[in-house]
């Protein structure tokens, strides 16, 4: 883009700030944020008029920024939380995924792990959440002989995924 062309790119963003006020009502309600959506836009624009292609609309342009730049502050608005005390943005508590999906592996290999004897009675309780009394119903076997099997299998697997818990932890 030549510098006469930026030039008249730059007074036509100018002649458009009336539009982009209104346009920016349809996002906001209060003048502080309408002026500073259309601030951010206007900025983002002329940052990047060597994108304008010379033969499109300007206003469109300029429009399709504001609205890509609403809905980006929408969504990390979403995101933080303002504190009362003091307006402090607040990051919602929130565990990484990544460690629910190692541990997720973990029990996996745990559950392979263990004694045959016990992963039928792990599987229905422990996975499916079934009762101990379908569990014996499935099994063939009493309530006890359930009930015996799951404690162990849950010592197991806590001893197997390196947890410190005792078998009375699960009773």
């Amino acid at each position: 883009m030549t510098r006469a062309t930026t030039i008249r790119v730059q007074a036509a963003i100018i002649e458009l700030l009336p539009a982009l006020r209104n346009f920016a009502h349809r996002f906001y309600k209060q003048d502080s944020d309408v002026d500073d959506l259309v601030q951010d836009t206007v900025t983002k624009a002329l940052g990047n008029l060597d994108k304008f292609q010379e033969g499109t609309r300007l206003k469109s342009w300029l429009f399709t920024i504001m609205r890509n730049t609403f809905a980006t502050r929408y969504l990390v608005g979403k995101r933080t939380i303002n504190g009362l005390d003091d307006m402090i943005g607040i990051e919602p508590l929130q565990q990484p995924s990544q460690e629910w999906v190692l541990r997720g592996h973990e029990l996996q290999e745990a559950f392979k792990a263990l004694p045959q004897c016990y992963r039928p009675a792990a599987q229905i309780i422990l996975l499916e959440g079934a009762s101990y009394e379908d569990a014996a119903v499935l099994m063939g076997c009493k309530v006890g002989t359930v009930k015996s099997r799951v404690n162990r299998a849950r010592a197991l697997l806590a001893n197997n995924m390196g947890d410190s818990l005792s078998a009375a932890a699960f009773i």
